[in-house]
């Protein structure tokens, strides 16, 4: 069963969430994202998506204390993202707690480094970050748009060694208006050995079970956890049935 990864976008300190990547369009959710991450883990759920927008649009790490306190206070795997621009930023994320580091403006504007963080680190540590905006790659937090298209680009890092992407449909993130079904079911098509992460426009659970029916391994979901749309209760039911099924009682 497809597994639920919470985001925990972060500006100022703050959890909030954008549409379509627009900064102008924020709507913060709290002031403490540690007591976030608390209560979704005291839910069950076992991994994280923290993004420093901040340092998306800065080009380098800000919001690292936010990590740090978020790792230090919870047990959960976080992957992080935003502003991963240079070694020193890499090296920080990892030491105030990240699990994994995604990459996505750095993939494309400077591949050889990217690619000495895949070889160091790992495929199981540096996620691709594939943001999509009209059937291209997305950067700089989502304000410019690249000439790569996502066919081409993640055919270029498949062959490179990356096993796991991020790929979000940024008309459709942080609008609630359903996930991009038949992208990733291209994604899975065409590269069927790649651990494919959907996010943006998860509204619902009936959502969730449109993406497992199609074999997405995990789920970015945020503005519809904060809205109410997707209940604490909703998850814990269902992580509860996934734990269930994998246990094969």
């Amino acid at each position: 069963m497809i597994e639920l990864i919470p985001a925990v976008d972060i500006i100022d300190g703050n959890l909030v969430r954008l549409q379509q990547g627009n900064y102008s369009a924020k709507t913060e959710y709290s002031h403490d994202p540690l007591e976030v991450a608390k209560q979704l883990e005291g839910v069950g759920i076992r991994r994280l998506h923290v993004v420093d927008l901040d340092g998306a649009k800065g080009g380098h790490i800000v919001n690292y204390k936010t990590l740090e306190r978020i790792a230090s206070g919870t047990q959960l795997i976080i992957d992080f993202g935003g502003g991963v621009k240079s070694d020193e930023d890499v090296k920080i994320a990892f030491d105030c707690g990240a699990h994994m580091i995604t990459g996505g403006s750095i993939a494309v504007n400077r591949p050889q480094l990217f690619l000495s963080w895949l070889e160091k680190y790992g495929p199981e540590k540096i996620i691709l970050g594939a943001d999509i905006k009209d059937g291209k790659i997305a950067v700089s937090g989502w304000m410019e748009e690249s000439d790569a298209r996502w066919q081409t680009f993640l055919e270029s890092y498949v062959a490179r060694g990356v096993r796991k992407i991020i790929s979000t449909d940024i008309s459709r993130d942080g609008m609630m208006i359903g996930p991009s079904v038949e992208l990733y079911r291209d994604m899975l098509l065409e590269f069927p050995g790649l651990h494919v992460t959907a996010s943006g426009g998860v509204s619902c659970m009936a959502d969730v079970e449109q993406l497992d029916d199609i074999g997405v391994p995990d789920v970015i979901i945020g503005k519809a956890i904060y809205e109410g749309r997707i209940t604490y209760h909703e998850i814990e039911e269902y992580v509860s049935k996934t734990n269930h099924s994998l246990s094969g009682c």
